[in-house]
């Protein structure tokens, strides 16, 4: 049997979106013509591939033939770059969007040549990882944490960086004038959490650890929404990582945290049975960029990080990557 990779891309896309339409409009073609290249795959496979009925999902057969069918079609383009010259592109999932992730991706790829990446939005890690696990994405980045179930196990994650954490406050707030903080300075402050905070395994693992007890969240609806609140509520307080960009407009004020500095893991994540053909050059960066910028000094007297985070500081995943245990 001869696959046509026409068909293989209509059902691994819709099996991606799990609705028709909207697979047609990534294919840019009719709901028509996807359904019966669906329709034809089906019939060369003599299996259905997704229940139509009550909402469109994957049968068991669709879940086994769609990591298969990633490769596939990662296979075709790899022998169209061999021909043409042109690399293949690396599909990236990021999360984790007010605190700028990209910008982490952009100074790691920028000494590597012309890698052709495809960034994707992630909702959270939970949404990145099943993406992985399904093949619909090569890479995940941002903060990678264990999930229930050990639904992660089939993952494997490289930490890149560790990023200073500020807490930023309004002009009104009591400690708006700090130059610095401790972490139990904020106590008596609410912190704001941009999203639903069992969502937010970094902010409520911060909380619990330094008793902050009054804690307020709600829907994340971006970065201007975020300053807003925190620049009119006095009582309020969040955290942000050093380096991630503020709106200049905004008049917060972004205040360092020492004894200790919270550190926020940025991490690499994949499934290694589908391992990228550009995966290794990809880790090589992110390597030479953490070393010549400190990416991953760490010193335990100095530094907290969440009990989830102390694992991955003793696993060394490739050569040239360490984490410094400094002073």
């Amino acid at each position: 049997m001869d696959l046509d990779l026409a068909l293989v891309r209509a059902f691994a896309t819709t099996a991606g979106t799990l609705h028709f339409g909207r697979a047609a409009e990534e294919l840019n073609i009719s709901q028509q013509a996807l359904s019966k290249r669906i329709a034809r795959l089906e019939e060369l496979l003599a299996v259905r591939l997704f229940e139509r009925e009550g909402g469109t999902r994957l049968t068991e057969a669709g879940e086994r033939f769609l990591p298969a069918a990633h490769e596939a079609l990662a296979a075709g383009e790899r022998a169209i770059a061999a021909v043409t010259g042109a690399g293949p592109v690396v599909r990236i999932d990021t999360w984790g969007h007010l605190y700028a992730p990209l910008r982490t991706v952009s100074q790691a790829v920028q000494a590597l040549g012309p890698v052709r990446l495809e960034p994707g939005p992630g909702r959270d890690w939970p949404s990145v990882a099943q993406a992985l696990l399904r093949g619909d994405t090569d890479l995940g980045f941002g903060r990678v944490h264990p999930l229930p179930g050990g639904r992660d196990t089939e993952l494997t994650q490289r930490l890149v960086r560790l990023e200073p954490v500020d807490a930023v406050v309004g002009p009104s707030h009591p400690l708006a004038g700090a130059d610095a903080l401790r972490p139990a300075d904020l106590r008596d402050s609410t912190l704001w959490c941009p999203a639903e905070l069992t969502r937010l395994d970094f902010l409520r693992r911060f909380a619990d650890e330094f008793r902050i007890t009054r804690r307020q969240d709600g829907p994340n609806l971006g970065l201007d929404h975020l300053a807003r609140h925190i620049r009119t509520d006095a009582t309020c307080f969040t955290l942000f990582p050093a380096d991630a960009p503020l709106p200049d407009h905004a008049g917060l004020r972004s205040i360092p945290l020492v004894e200790p500095t919270p550190l926020y893991a940025w991490s690499l994540a994949w499934r290694e049975s589908s391992r990228h053909p550009l995966l290794d050059t990809l880790l090589h960066g992110f390597t030479e960029a953490g070393r010549t910028r400190r990416w991953l000094d760490y010193a335990p007297q100095r530094d907290w990080l969440p009990d989830t985070d102390h694992a991955k500081l003793t696993v060394r995943s490739g050569p040239g990557l360490s984490v410094a245990h400094n002073g």
